[in-house]
């Protein structure tokens, strides 16, 4: 097991380019599934959970060229469909939750999409009823294998519907959309997730020569094609990054320009950040941060407990939750963090106890958190990242702290940050791989 020896307390300085979107990198590989044609992405972020889906992708047969370390081309001429039923398959995409985003393109294009029992994060439940339900309204036919926990669609030929979706789900909305480009007719898709990472993903089915309408609302109408071709795409940069590099700076009181952040992108995130008294300047499409020994939360206009919650976009996105909260607890004033989509995603906040944050688990979903506004410093201590943004809050947390403190189980951070040990390193963080 590989893990972290980080001494905090030291301030860092200096310019950080956050890497490309992961979430948008999981959907647009799955993509290229779509077409026997070319497709090459640029900015693809050097991460596990993207490099495994490219090795799966590339055992399923298409050829994968890696023109440069963030640069692929992907070539889906050869699929050998009959891979979708050996071990290999199956040991690959049950440890990866990405991978439930071939199910669509295979679908579409073959007639066939399976999975097992999809990996990924321990956060709670994260059911796949409406990738589901989406794809048999499609004409798709399901069977669930009770006893090897294997889902299977078969479809001749997907026909166009309308739809609404239960829940707003990013991968569910990518996945039912990959399917509809290449289904008869025309689909409409309500309550469709319209995260940038999936209007990125509409953007180039539609180079591809997809028709969709609708794109950055929650209705997607889309007009079925015969085929699709190949393209060239460029990932966004990564919103979370963005996010974690500013709860970075101020948890550290530290001097950071993040650069080519993609500012029309970040929706709310600045605002929320702003709310718990982190201050920070655009300065063209950077985002400059300077060093801040105290950062002041808001209260409502009544008075009440500044709360942060998440919710579907363009609401504040689930995965800074944990980053928010670590940042609240050198804030000066009070936040209660409402976190409503997954009922683990807060228990890694026991670590934050141990290390003397003054914060109550209210219940799965709520947490309230008294800031200590740096009087009192973090402990460092021993722990292990559950997931990969719990983890990198631990690590923002022990970066804050007086001492040396190690983190175990870092494969969870190391699945979605590049490199962020040297990259923080290279600004003034003592972080130390270990074995």
């Amino acid at each position: 097991m590989t893990s972290f020896r980080v001494t905090g307390g030291h301030q860092l300085r200096g310019e950080i380019i956050p890497q490309g979107a992961k979430n948008e990198a999981l959907q647009v590989i799955c993509a290229t599934l779509l077409t026997p044609e070319k497709v090459t992405i640029h900015n693809i972020p050097d991460i596990l959970d993207v490099n495994n889906l490219i090795d799966l992708i590339s055992a399923l047969g298409s050829e994968v060229i890696r023109i440069s370390r963030n640069s692929c081309s992907f070539s889906a001429q050869n699929i050998n469909i009959d891979y979708l039923l050996s071990d290999d398959f199956r040991k690959r995409s049950g440890s990866l939750r990405g991978s439930l985003m071939i199910m669509g393109p295979l679908l579409a294009r073959f007639g066939k999409g399976y999975i097992p029992r999809p990996g990924g994060d321990k956060i709670g439940r994260r059911r796949m009823d409406t990738h589901i339900n989406g794809l048999v309204k499609l004409g798709a036919n399901f069977d669930y294998e009770y006893t090897s926990e294997f889902y299977k669609l078969h479809a001749e030929r997907l026909i166009g519907c309308d739809m609404l979706l239960e829940e707003a789900s990013v991968t569910g909305t990518a996945n039912i959309l990959m399917a509809a480009v290449l289904a008869k007719g025309i689909t409409t898709i309500y309550n469709a997730a319209c995260e940038p990472y999936v209007q990125q993903l509409c953007h180039m089915l539609n180079h591809m020569g997809a028709n969709i309408s609708g794109i950055g609302s929650n209705l997607l109408t889309i007009e079925g094609v015969d085929s699709l071709g190949g393209c060239e795409h460029t990932l966004l940069p990564d919103m979370i990054e963005v996010g974690s590099f500013i709860g970075l700076a101020a948890m550290t009181r530290s001097e950071i320009t993040i650069k080519n952040v993609s500012w029309n992108n970040l929706g709310i995130i600045p605002s929320v950040f702003r709310k718990i008294g982190i201050e920070f300047e655009k300065r063209g499409d950077d985002i400059y941060i300077p060093g801040k020994n105290h950062y002041q939360v808001e209260t409502f206009i009544d008075g009440s407990i500044l709360t942060i919650d998440d919710a579907p976009w363009p609401g504040f996105t689930p995965d800074l939750i944990s980053v928010v909260l670590v940042v609240a607890t050198q804030a000066r004033g009070n936040v209660l963090i409402h976190q409503k989509m997954f009922e683990s995603r807060l228990f890694f906040v026991d670590k934050l106890i141990e290390m003397g944050a003054q914060v109550i688990l209210c219940d799965p979903h709520r947490a309230t958190v008294y800031g200590l506004d740096n009087q009192i410093r973090l402990r460092p201590t021993t722990m292990t990242s559950p997931d990969i943004r719990a983890g990198v809050a631990l690590l923002i947390a022990a970066l804050s702290a007086d001492g040396t403190s190690t983190i175990h189980n870092i494969d969870q951070i190391d699945r979605g940050y590049e490199q962020i040990d040297l990259r923080l390193n290279a600004m003034g963080a003592r972080i130390e791989r270990i074995s």
